[in-house]
């Protein structure tokens, strides 16, 4: 296996897997003159809406504008700015989007899983909404158990978990598509997923200009195109397929991993029934160490997150945990190894291989 290169995402084998279907359906979007809010738009929101176990699915241009699509809806009960309790280890987008739509932030420490740890919130008194992230791919469904979802609204970021659990959801989901994800686009894309049709309203109000209101209402321009809801159309024929490999993979991975304190696997028996294993990623000991050694024997590692968002200049203004909490913690030990449907066999072993050769 030397010399052997395995990059971190597959979206190029996959490519070459579906390279006939994806060109057949741009070509039929072409040669239809219609290319944009068409017919494949209405179906691939048709396909979320129920995939997600909802009646309403509005696709727009990234995962970031559908949470500030709900954000901003939201926004509009409260007469001074509100605040959104937020996990430590997300990605910056996350927060952006609420600063955007006019929220104050609250970021809460995480569990070891980099989750957020709903008890840390108790002392806290003046939170208007709790995000969701799945971190990793994990399911969010715990939070309905929370006392707090039962005075609180739970907004979804489900960006990385919206497939796990069924793809039910607990609250309002901003989706993304972006060619990291498990149902990946060519580029950017989103989509806001509801139970409410006054938050479908506003969302076709806000990526259309307030066109569909006769612009009662402003809003911009933030749609998928034809082509974009096309190929997407073509990926959801396999999108089951593609989890269940993820699974095998993520299942050997544990099992691999199991009892082994100087690597651990962040996918466990906790959480793996309701896991939609968007990244593998451990726990490791000299982590950077770690990373350096794959990376010598040609496999690329990511870390998600190397900063937890309270340690950022940008939020270090508001509330949020010190510097010895658990999410700073994972922030410096985590790493996540390629995991996708497009691995071959051997290279599954090889990954693993190199990971315990480390060890």
């Amino acid at each position: 296996m030397n010399g052997l290169t395995i990059p971190f995402t597959g979206i190029q084998k996959q490519y070459n897997n579906l390279r006939t279907e994806i060109l057949d359906a741009t070509d039929t979007v072409l040669r239809s003159g219609s290319l944009m809010s068409g017919n494949y738009t209405y179906e691939f929101e048709d396909w979320l809406a129920r995939r997600n176990h909802q009646p309403y699915a509005v696709t727009c241009h990234s995962g970031t504008q559908a949470l500030e699509i709900i954000a901003t809806w939201y926004r509009r009960i409260w007469d001074t700015s509100p605040t959104v309790a937020v996990p430590t280890q997300t990605y910056p987008a996350t927060l952006n989007a609420f600063v955007r739509a006019g929220w104050n932030l609250h970021i809460v420490d995480t569990n070891r899983y980099g989750v957020m740890e709903l008890t840390k919130l108790d002392h806290v008194a003046n939170i208007q909404a709790i995000c969701g992230i799945g971190l990793y791919g994990q399911s969010v469904e715990h939070m309905t158990q929370s006392l707090w979802a039962l005075t609180h609204p739970i907004i979804e970021d489900g960006a990385q978990h919206w497939l796990s659990n069924d793809s039910k959801r607990v609250g309002d989901c901003a989706i993304s598509f972006d060619p990291t994800k498990n149902l990946a686009n060519y580029g950017n894309g989103g989509a806001v997923v509801t139970a409410n049709r006054e938050l479908m309203e506003f969302a076709r109000n806000w990526t259309s200009n307030g066109k569909p209101s006769k612009h009662a209402e402003t809003g911009t321009n933030s749609r998928m195109s034809e082509i974009d809801c096309a190929q997407m159309l073509v990926k959801t024929r396999y999108i089951d397929q593609w989890q269940q490999r993820r699974r095998t993979i993520a299942t050997h991975w544990m099992e691999m991993l199991k009892d082994n304190p100087a690597v651990v696997s962040l996918i466990d028996n906790t959480n793996f029934e309701k896991h939609c294993f968007h990244k593998f990623v451990i726990d490791a000991n000299q982590r950077d160490i770690l990373q350096r050694n794959l990376s010598l024997r040609g496999i690329e590692t990511k870390i998600h997150y190397a900063t937890p968002m309270h340690e950022l200049p940008a939020y270090q203004h508001y509330p949020g945990p010190d510097l010895l909490s658990a999410g700073s913690s994972l922030a410096r030990r985590c790493l996540s190894l390629p995991i996708y449907p497009e691995l071959t066999d051997l290279e599954v072993e090889y990954v693993i291989d190199a990971v315990l050769d480390y060890v």
